[in-house]
């Protein structure tokens, strides 16, 4: 796998997210090259540049937002747009959200999905996934990638 598609709201902010864990996985991920998006379904606009400036590698490669694009998930362009926006075929990425809905959307245009509950758990799943250690990630330390 060479890219990780994270959704922002419910993964990384907002109930049930885990923003510190699951950042040190993108650290992780992104110093062993793996490229790294997030996609999320925010309407855009002028309200969401905040979340445009976590991309170009302060948390991680590319930012999509279903408004900036005029497509939302599931629908399967958006997932497609995402990867090429990394360089990527889908069948590269991992894509993690916390609706099954947008997981099996992903799945379907042959990324593989992680249906995000606690991020324990995601965070294992995708170290599974990038065959690497997660060890070193237990109690908020750093990754040993």
């Amino acid at each position: 796998m060479r890219g990780l598609i994270l959704d922002f709201g419910g993964v990384l902010a907002g109930p049930g997210s885990d923003m510190d864990g699951l950042s040190s996985v993108l650290a992780g991920a992104r110093t062993r090259g793996v490229r790294t998006a997030i996609l999320s379904n925010d309407p855009g606009g002028p309200g969401a540049q905040w979340l445009r400036e976590l991309g170009d590698g302060r948390l991680v490669d590319r930012v999509v937002l279903s408004g900036d694009v005029g497509v939302a998930k599931p629908d399967p362009r958006i997932y497609r747009l995402t990867a090429d926006a990394l360089g990527l075929a889908p069948g590269d990425c991992i894509f993690v959200d916390d609706l099954s809905v947008n997981v099996r959307g992903a799945v379907a245009v042959g990324m593989v999905g992680v249906h995000h509950v606690d991020g324990g758990a995601t965070a294992d799943e995708i170290a599974i996934l990038l065959e690497v250690d997660r060890d070193g990630m237990q109690g908020g330390q750093a990754p040993t990638w």
